[in-house]
């Protein structure tokens, strides 16, 4: 893969490599977006974009129950692996669609993917924090995603370790840290909303992120 990849860095600095254009919103008419898919990152890259844009467009009317299994299934059926395997670097937060054309990433890959292709089904913003927690099972860092739209409602957790979408309270393994959205930083609470600290600006990857997301993915 890593040749791979390295090949597609030369073509594209070599003018040689079509520009690809791929954001979460629907690709405007004339864009052939799955042909440029397909000629950064192969066929079946291709078939993973279609089957998520699918997804978004099969799925804007169901209940939100089913909204949250959709997406949550969809990026847990993806290749687990660490940034520096992955993307050759330490830390590196990806675009849901960088992460669905490269079949894999790790848990902030996943909760990402998942955050956006829920707003892009309609659930508010204000209903999803991506929340990075110490997971006791593996004694690591980890993060996940929050649903909870009223205060005072238990948040369920939509996670890759355990893929089954649980509420707060039966995820004693999990330990939260903070959360964030497109809209703030808190201070996290197990089964509330917290105590908001500040905009997501306070995390610099997750501002980067909200940068690029909608901008031309690169090799």
């Amino acid at each position: 893969m890593r040749i791979y990849f390295a090949l597609l860095l030369l073509l594209t600095l070599t003018g040689c490599a079509p520009e690809l254009k791929v954001s979460l919103k629907p690709p405007k008419p004339g864009y052939d977006e799955l042909g440029a898919v397909e000629a950064f990152y192969g066929a079946d890259a291709r078939q993973r974009v279609q089957n998520w844009r699918q997804l978004l467009s099969l799925n804007k009317k169901q209940p939100i129950a089913i909204k949250l299994k959709a997406s949550n299934d969809f990026f847990n059926h993806l290749k687990f692996e660490d940034d520096i395997e992955h993307w050759w670097t330490d830390d590196y937060w990806a675009t849901p669609i960088e992460t669905i054309a490269t079949n894999g990433g790790d848990c902030e890959d996943f909760a990402i993917g998942k955050y956006f292709t829920l707003t892009a089904l309609g659930i508010p913003e204000q209903c999803l924090k991506i929340t990075y927690v110490k997971a006791l099972s593996v004694d690591k860092a980890h993060m996940v995603l929050n649903y909870q739209c009223n205060a005072n409602d238990e948040a369920l957790i939509l996670d890759n370790l355990v893929t089954a979408i649980l509420p707060a309270r039966a995820r004693n393994d999990l330990v939260p840290v903070y959360s964030f959205n497109a809209n703030g930083l808190w201070l996290a609470a197990r089964r509330h909303t917290g105590t908001q600290l500040g905009n997501g600006e306070n995390i610099s990857r997750w501002h980067q992120l909200l940068e690029r997301v909608d901008k031309p993915l690169k090799p």
